[in-house]
């Protein structure tokens, strides 16, 4: 089984007007943890979609209008994609996503590839979520008295970090910044059984 461990980055919430300005994922061995590929790409937007941008969202991820023209246009990057899971055999069944935010990612990351080519290509409809998995950890941890409840801890990705003893994700926040402390929080909190 493989997992696609995804961040993106955006000018913006809310998808029906904002754009996916970054993209990163890791395609990982769930069994033993190697990293079997690894892709990052800078997405353009318009002048019209930069104008749109959400000033809260850019000062957490940093991005200003100068670098976003540096980057490759959507389709470039969806064909780009589509190259790197074919290459790596990703499909359903064999494969899920694992983000900190899957519904936010997810609807990003459609608008590079259509959820209906997804669907044609037989890509995994899994997008799993760490924050539920810290929950499920935590749970039992409250309940046999040896940890505490999430809610105690919070669980956003930087506290579940703290919670395990790891460092807080590198800033500013960038995609492939929030992959590798993606996986660094899930090996803590789930583990790879042959690693």
């Amino acid at each position: 089984m493989l997992g696609i461990f995804l961040d993106s980055e955006t000018n913006g919430l809310n998808s029906q007007k904002h754009r996916i300005v970054e993209v990163a994922f890791k395609i990982v061995d769930i069994l033993d943890g190697r990293v079997l590929d690894t892709f990052e790409s800078l997405i353009s937007v318009t002048p019209e979609e930069w104008k749109k941008s959400d000033p809260d969202s850019l000062h957490v991820n940093g991005f200003t209008w100068e670098e976003v023209l540096k980057g490759v246009s959507p389709a470039v990057v969806g064909e780009k994609i589509r190259e790197t899971f074919a290459k790596n055999r990703i499909k359903r069944g064999e494969a899920v996503f694992i983000c900190q935010n899957p519904s936010f990612d997810r609807v990003f990351f459609s608008q590079l590839i259509d959820a209906d080519i997804q669907e044609k290509l037989l890509w995994p409809y899994h997008w799993l979520d760490l924050a539920s998995m810290y929950w499920v950890e935590s749970m039992k941890r409250g309940a046999s008295g040896t940890g505490n409840y999430p809610w105690e801890t919070g669980f956003s990705k930087d506290k579940i970090a703290i919670a395990h003893s790891l460092p807080r994700e590198e800033q500013p926040h960038r995609a492939m910044n929030g992959v590798k402390h993606l996986l660094l929080c899930y090996e803590a909190v789930v583990g790879f059984p042959k690693s």
